[in-house]
């Protein structure tokens, strides 16, 4: 198997952490929005999770994600996560509880992924529609080889990600072609896995994480299965910043 650089194509948006890393910074020192000190934000990892959803049917017909819209929107502004998307990453974690019980992969976390990765669905000018699906497509550059990105020759005859000459990273949570092939669920119930929805996407990725990780709860396992994703200690430190932001309940 390939290093998650390699997979998730993310060294292609280097600037961009720095952007982010500097932007956690100024939030922390910030002030809530009606002029309380914003909660204390921790440092380390596994990143707490955050606040705990309510138990939803997880097999209920249709997009079962939406038993969690309530408890999204009562949050999605403090934290500056779309109800949609912020539904999605408390779904995928019930789903992987249940799954894998000794995963222990947070909401907080999944977030943290998709934030750095598409701004929850949102990168590019791209919406986030109620059921899920994500417009216009998301995709990553080309993976050529040019400086600090790697090089993967097409996989999918561009059946996935459009390009027939090289793989390119797609949807909110980034995965390349092979990777989805191997990982990617339905988890919105319409018979179809798609890189480009975010439940889907999402759980997908919770998937993967636990597979590669095994115990999130533990600061090994969660290292792990970030560096199993991204291969990348800066974007692991960012994943953690935002997430720990998530898990106190505000936005990074």
């Amino acid at each position: 198997m390939m290093d998650g650089v390699r997979r998730f194509g993310w060294t292609a948006r280097r600037s961009s952490v720095v952007a982010g890393l500097a932007a956690v910074v100024v939030g922390v020192s910030a002030c809530g929005s009606l002029g309380q000190p914003r909660p204390e934000i921790p440092e380390g990892v596994p990143p707490g999770l955050g606040a705990p959803t309510p138990p939803i049917d997880l097999d209920a017909p249709g997009r079962s994600a939406d038993q969690l819209l309530g408890w999204a929107a009562e949050r999605s502004d403090g934290l500056g996560v779309g109800v949609t998307a912020l539904s999605a990453y408390g779904y995928a974690a019930a789903v992987m509880q249940r799954a894998a019980p000794e995963c222990g992969i947070g909401w907080t976390t999944l977030a943290g992924i998709g934030s750095v990765e598409s701004a929850h669905g949102t990168h590019g000018g791209a919406t986030v529609a109620p059921d899920g699906s994500t417009s216009p497509p998301i995709r990553g550059v080309p993976l050529d080889g040019r400086p600090g990105v790697a090089e993967i020759p097409d996989t999918d005859g561009g059946e996935l990600d459009g390009d027939t000459e090289f793989d390119r990273a797609m949807g909110p949570m980034q995965f390349i072609p092979e990777t989805w092939r191997q990982w990617g669920v339905d988890a919105n119930g319409d018979g179809i896995a798609d890189p480009d929805d975010i439940d889907d996407a999402t759980l997908s990725a919770a998937r993967y994480l636990c597979a590669s990780g095994g115990d999130l709860t533990t600061p090994e396992g969660w290292h792990a299965a970030l560096m199993a994703y991204n291969l990348s200690g800066d974007y692991l430190r960012l994943v953690r910043d935002r997430a720990n932001a998530y898990s106190v309940g505000v936005a990074p």
